[in-house]
């Protein structure tokens, strides 16, 4: 099942913000994060907030949609009375889950209210996550046209023995075939690949490579299975029905990736992820890695405005009441201290590829600088610019370099 919600300070009905979210709103983006928690199976490897058809305990789905338009036009008027400056969207992401179990015009009416609360602004980015087995081109073609410029497809493999240890549902050959269709719909598309399951082999994480580079995406990203207590994976590893994730398979396959993914022309600017060019990295995944504001609407969503983050009350059937109640499904909420917010730009900054500037450290985490070079964690030459970088050593090390910086 999914995971617990962190504990935090109440979090008020009225959704009221405290006036110190407006310093500085003026030169921080703001971007909007729909979550869509349904799923047609639930994946052995998977504590994400989502839920089956059996679990949702009589909420409808088809109702799901109008809720979650209630909320943003509550989020809307919650931040014009917090005294924010109005700011157009820059980017959308419907996450989940399966967005696209929704029909596609639930997705693009909840656009279109996004639209019309806040503004999107020239050039916005509006992304999807998507199963390969969830979408066809009429689909596609119809988010297109509501302005959807984006498909992230959850690939995951190109080995049907990896597939079916994760539960996956799709076969290899609908892959290539989802992300020609959203090409033709004049789409950007994305292709998510996960690496160290139980039973894969270099070999293995070779083919499903090869297969992502084949089908011609414009990004790609690669993450490394986290086996989360709670869920089926991790009750097989309990009972040695297969066997724990190696960590130093893992880092034979992060470098392969690597290096297949720049011969063929991607550059990586997060660690995880890697694009064709700046214009086609995930601006909405930047922006969390950046400090940004964005709201965050649905079940568990959790949302950061200056420096004040907010979680949502995880089961549809909860969400659905309070949304029916109108009053916020904010379950908790922190407030973080200028502090707790350098430290967090220490890092989820150290992550990317335009890297942290060196004035945000103290001159006791400067210290560390020198050393962090001299063991090849981070990129010399861009520390002497002012920027703390990784290195590609640095990347599979990057809790080490957090460490050392502040100390810890």
């Amino acid at each position: 099942m999914p995971s617990v919600l962190p504990e935090g300070d109440p979090a008020p009905e009225n959704g009221a913000l405290p006036g110190s979210v407006i310093a500085g709103a003026e030169d921080r983006r703001f971007g909007v994060y729909v979550h869509v928690p349904y799923c047609r199976v639930r994946c052995g490897y998977c504590d994400f907030n989502t839920y089956t058809a059996s679990e949702l305990g009589g909420t409808r789905r088809d109702e799901y949609a109008e809720q979650v338009q209630w909320e943003l036009e509550f989020g809307a008027r919650v931040l014009r009375e917090s005294g924010l400056p109005e700011r157009p969207v820059s980017t959308v992401f419907f996450g989940g889950g399966t967005p696209t179990l929704l029909p596609a015009s639930d997705l693009t009416s909840m656009l279109s209210t996004i639209q019309s609360e806040w503004g999107l602004a020239p050039g916005a980015e509006v992304t999807t996550e998507a199963n390969p087995d969830s979408v066809d081109l009429d689909y596609l073609r119809e988010l297109a046209a509501a302005g959807f410029t984006r498909v992230s497809v959850g690939m995951q493999s190109a080995v049907p023995h990896v597939l079916a240890t994760l539960d996956r549902t799709h076969t290899p050959e609908r892959v290539p075939q989802v992300v020609a269709w959203a090409k033709e719909a004049g789409l950007q598309v994305s292709v998510d690949l996960i690496y160290g399951t139980p039973g894969e082999s270099l070999d293995d994480w070779q083919r499903s490579i090869d297969a992502a580079l084949a089908s011609e995406p414009d990004h790609i990203s690669a993450y490394a299975l986290i086996v989360e207590a709670g869920t089926k994976l991790a009750a097989q590893i309990k009972r040695g029905e297969v066997a724990e994730p190696d960590e130093d398979l893992h880092a034979e396959m992060y470098e392969l990736a690597d290096a297949r993914f720049a011969e063929a022309g991607f550059s990586w600017y997060e660690i995880s992820n890697w694009s064709r060019s700046a214009d086609t990295r995930s601006r909405h995944n930047l922006s969390y890695w950046t400090g940004e504001d964005w709201w965050a609407a649905g079940p568990g969503a959790h949302s950061h405005v200056g420096g004040v983050r907010w979680w949502n009350v995880k089961h549809p059937g909860a969400y659905a009441s309070r949304v029916h109640a109108e009053v916020s499904p904010a379950h908790s909420r922190e407030t973080l201290t200028d502090d707790a917010r350098r430290e967090e730009r220490v890092l989820l900054e150290t992550r990317i590829f335009d890297g942290l500037s060196t004035d945000t450290l103290t001159a006791d985490e400067r210290r560390a600088v020198p050393q962090l070079i001299a063991d090849g964690l981070i990129d010399g030459r861009a520390a002497i610019g002012g920027r703390i970088v990784p290195t590609l050593r640095g990347r599979l090390l990057a809790d080490t370099v957090v460490h050392r910086l502040l100390g810890a």
